[in-house]
C-alpha cells in the first residue's frame, strides 16, 4: 500500500478472522477484496447509468448458464477461450488492437 493510510479495528466472525490468519499480508488481503467490491459497484452504477439494472434473478440466470456451459465444455476449450478473449481485451485497453480508424 502506498499514500496515505488509516488504521481501522474490526470485530470479526471466527471463520474470517481463521481465514485472515492465513493469509501473509491480511491487510493486503483485505484492501485487494475490497477494492474488488468497489470495482463490481462501480461497474453496476455504469450499467445503471447506460440503463441496465443487474438483478439478482439476472445473476442468478447467469450463473445457471455458466454452470451450464463448464459442465458441456471440456476444461480446455474454456481456458483457449478465456485466454483469447482475455488478449482481445488487453490489445483494446492497450490500443494494440486492429481497429479501422475513425472518419
Amino acid at each position: 500500500m502506498t499514500g496515505s493510510v488509516s488504521k481501522k479495528s474490526f470485530s470479526l466472525p471466527q471463520d474470517v478472522a481463521e481465514r485472515l490468519e492465513r493469509e501473509p499480508n491480511a491487510s493486503a488481503y483485505v484492501v485487494d477484496t475490497i477494492r474488488a467490491r468497489m470495482r463490481a459497484e462501480d461497474l453496476d452504477a455504469e450499467l445503471a447509468r447506460r440503463g441496465m439494472t443487474v438483478t439478482a434473478e439476472g445473476q442468478a440466470r447467469a450463473k445457471a448458464q455458466r454452470a451450464q456451459v463448464e459442465q458441456e465444455w471440456s476444461p480446455g476449450r474454456r481456458a483457449a477461450l478465456r485466454d483469447r478473449s482475455r488478449r482481445s481485451a488487453a490489445e483494446m485497453i492497450d490500443g494494440s488492437g486492429s481497429q479501422a480508424p475513425a472518419a
